[in-house]
């Protein structure tokens, strides 16, 4: 792709991250594996089982379209018992580039957990830092471009950054047989400001000849519904696992419908559907603690004449806590053996 071309990709989406209106862009990650990270979309997963439960992975989006989004992921969280409570606690970290702009989300997640008709029920809060960055020293805008202008005031031709309060709430219940989880991010509906210095026309370095520009990123509050179940086939050591996740910014609404098989709780396989965006494959292994899962997306839309498709890959651990009274690995005195 030459110069010219790769520049006209990038513009539309600077003009939809930055610029002199309130900017509003996707900033989660569409996940193939979503039930994989259940704590990336809703932080009241925390906690959901008595694990410490580590993930990390990365998602490569249209491959063969220079520049492309590329996700890295990483959650971590686990049950935490004061008293004879039991609160869920979780971390999570998301960097994801497009062209020349960045976002990087780091979140502490803590909940809340009740017992309710033989599964529990999370309430929790997600409190983080969102950071936006936009690459302007890069932006090259050619002299025929008929769109844009070499000195288009819309475009930072510094590299600007800002940081943002993000704040969200979730609820997820978890039953033996099946779960389900409903989460607001963004619910402050964060807005990050950039602030980048230019020099007049005649090349001035004094306060007089520098002006400042504002540029405005906000990230959209973003409702997400969750939710699955295993259903163990009768005499095999086989369970069907279907799941849904369904997204939407209260202007455009989306989904993805997921149907995995497991076999003796080690090797799953499954297809997925995303509404209007691609058709998925994907495998996962879980052994001794270890996971290790892996799907690749088909474009369903035009974008598939430019794309071979997106790339997913997640790898995590996750080691059992004993929260009982009696502690079985605790050690006697040899004094008293």
């Amino acid at each position: 792709m030459t110069r010219n071309r790769l520049t006209l990709l990038l513009m539309p989406l600077v003009m939809m991250a930055l610029g002199f209106l309130d900017a509003r862009a996707q900033t989660d990650a569409r996940l193939t594996q979503y039930w994989a990270v259940p704590t990336y979309y809703n932080p009241g997963a925390v906690g959901e089982t008595d694990f410490v439960r580590l993930r990390g992975g990365s998602r490569l989006q249209w491959i063969g379209i220079d520049n492309a989004p590329t996700t890295f992921i990483v959650t971590g969280d686990m049950p935490v018992k004061i008293g004879r409570k039991r609160i869920g606690v979780g971390v999570m970290f998301q960097q994801e580039t497009a062209g020349l702009y960045t976002n990087i989300t780091a979140d502490l997640q803590a909940g809340y957990k009740i017992n309710l008709f033989k599964g529990v029920l999370t309430a929790a809060i997600n409190v983080g830092l969102l950071n936006e960055k936009f690459k302007g020293s890069e932006v090259f805008i050619p002299d025929d471009d008929d769109y844009h202008q070499s000195t288009d005031e819309a475009i930072p031709m510094h590299d600007v950054g800002g940081n943002a309060l993000d704040l969200g709430v979730g609820a997820y219940y978890y039953h033996p047989k099946f779960w389900a989880g409903i989460s607001l991010l963004h619910a402050n509906n964060p807005t990050v400001t950039f602030t980048s210095d230019s020099q007049t026309a005649t090349g001035g370095t004094s306060a007089e000849g520098t002006s400042a520009k504002n540029f405005e990123f906000t990230a959209p509050r973003t409702l997400y519904f969750m939710a699955g179940s295993n259903i163990p086939i009768k005499n095999t050591l086989f369970e069907v696992i279907p799941s849904m996740l369904v997204r939407s910014d209260f202007t455009f609404t989306t989904f993805d419908v997921t149907a995995r098989v497991r076999y003796n709780k080690f090797l799953s396989a499954g297809l997925a559907y995303r509404y209007n965006d691609a058709v998925s494959a994907m495998i996962g292994v879980d052994i001794k603690g270890f996971f290790l899962g892996y799907s690749f997306d088909y474009p369903t839309t035009a974008i598939a004449k430019a794309s071979s498709g997106s790339h997913e890959i997640f790898a995590g651990y996750s080691l059992k806590l004993d929260f009982s009274e009696k502690n079985k690995n605790k050690h006697k005195s040899i004094r008293l053996m």
